[in-house]
């Protein structure tokens, strides 16, 4: 199916961040759209207004008639949706042309140069920078994000001049191998996804691959010291980067002081001085970097990099931001495997030196927790204080013997409790007067809870 040519669209999922993007996407385009989510959102509230037609009952029945016809209808799905979704059986039993959100990402970039941001974590700032840096340039370009940037309020930026196409590239379920970057960003490949993959060895394969479908004319952007070895085509280009160390792309002359982060960046034929972070976070010279880098091979001048990155304002959920007072601080971030937590965590404490930091954490996925518990525990443990939620189980069934348990007791810090989700609130009202950095992550329904914490926080502090 040329899907230039058809006239309605309906997602299996249409709420999540990925799929909705393309679900704007194709309102952009004229197309009638609909779709199933399980849950309603504010997200998906967004979407029904600008045009998508969405219930959150999995029943064939509420397919609109616009979306029956498999010659005029393009359905896409997620693979969090489960195989025997009704819903999704109906349109796989009735001829319907069904694509994950990959492939279709991979049809609409093929005829324009993929920026693709691919890595276990660090890929949602990485390619909103990116993105940022090359709209508010001369150079401009499309973008399918996995978070919403703050400085456009959305996932998606389009352009009518630009052909290049900023991608974060997903690497659940393989589903980045429907990709064809014209340069690509690997960021760190520390093993996540083992309830698909098997073993690390297979999920660092997978990145392998990844970079083997890479065009000639384009370059990969390594992150220094990743254990992947590249299968690059003959003519691409290898460039490293790194913030610690000397690499092809580098940060020089670090500092940090008085809320602010400023760095050189230097290059081949590029040395930018005093670039100063908009969202002021350690971690974030690493994926400036990478960031900048993008910008600089694509014709974004100096003057543009330095600028847009003072201006970028991050996705939601990426260190966002919702207190800020002398005597409360609240955080909200989207880490959901523990190198992510480690580097959010230890950031924080680098933020606010002598505050007690106090960590609210949702484990995200069964497989996940029962793979990565001891080093889960580690990060954790990292905190003054943890409250633990149970596990958000997102597409999966329960695993006997797996809950939040199996890494509660190993968190070495004495100050820690298990609570349910719904006995939250509660105990932020008993405790909130004497917490001063509290910090919510995880990548299940955690979000729904921070404003009213907040507003808790407000109340009691």
């Amino acid at each position: 199916m040329d899907i230039r040519e058809i006239t309605s669209v309906y997602f299996v999922g249409a709420g999540g961040i990925g799929m909705s993007a393309l679900v704007r996407y194709f309102l952009a385009k004229g197309k009638k759209v609909a779709g199933y989510d399980r849950t309603p959102s504010a997200l998906t509230a967004e979407l029904s207004e600008e045009g998508a037609l969405i219930h959150y009952e999995e029943n064939v029945a509420l397919i609109p008639d616009f979306c029956k016809n498999p010659a005029t209808t393009l359905v896409v799905y997620t693979p969090a949706i489960p195989d025997n979704h009704a819903e999704l059986c109906f349109f796989r039993d009735n001829g319907f042309e069904v694509m994950k959100r990959a492939r279709v990402l991979g049809e609409i970039t093929r005829s324009s140069r993929g920026l693709c941001v691919a890595g276990t974590h660090g890929k949602t700032t990485t390619s909103s920078m990116a993105a940022h840096l090359l709209k508010q340039s001369h150079v401009d370009c499309n973008a399918f994000l996995g978070g919403i940037l703050k400085n456009y309020d959305s996932n998606l930026l389009l352009s009518d001049k630009s052909d290049l196409t900023v991608i974060e590239a997903d690497e659940f379920d393989r589903s980045f191998h429907w990709l064809t970057p014209y340069m690509a960003v690997v960021t760190a490949v520390d093993a996540d996804h083992l309830d698909i993959y098997g073993t690390a060895e297979a999920y660092r394969e997978s990145f392998e691959h990844f970079t083997s479908l890479i065009r000639p004319d384009g370059c990969l952007i390594l992150k220094k010291g990743v254990e992947i070895t590249p299968r690059l085509q003959p003519g691409t280009r290898l460039y490293t980067y790194s913030a610690t160390e000397e690499a092809d792309f580098c940060a020089r002359n670090i500092r940090i002081g008085n809320g602010d982060i400023l760095f050189d960046f230097a290059g081949p034929g590029v040395c930018i001085r005093d670039v100063k972070l908009g969202v002021p976070v350690k971690v974030n010279v690493e994926n400036g970097v990478a960031a900048m880098a993008l910008a600089w091979l694509n014709g974004v001048t100096e003057e543009e990099i330095r600028r847009g990155m003072a201006s970028f304002a991050g996705p939601v959920r990426r260190f966002d931001f919702h207190l800020k007072r002398d005597d409360i601080i609240l955080l909200d971030d989207y880490a959901h495997h523990p190198a992510e937590l480690k580097a959010c965590i230890l950031s924080v404490r680098e933020l606010y030196p002598g505050k007690r930091l106090t960590g609210i954490f949702q484990p995200h996925l069964y497989s996940r927790t029962r793979d990565f518990a001891a080093d889960f525990a580690a990060s954790l443990s990292l905190l003054d204080e943890l409250v633990l939620l149970d596990i958000y189980p997102a597409r999966e069934a329960p695993i006997p013997g797996v809950t939040s348990r199996i890494i509660f007791d190993m968190v070495t810090i004495p100050d820690k409790r298990m609570v349910r989700k719904d006995e939250l609130l509660d105990l932020v009202r008993r405790e909130a007067g004497r917490w001063e950095v509290v910090l919510m992550v995880g990548a299940g329904d955690i979000d729904r809870l921070v404003e009213p914490v907040k507003q808790i926080l407000e109340e009691e502090s």
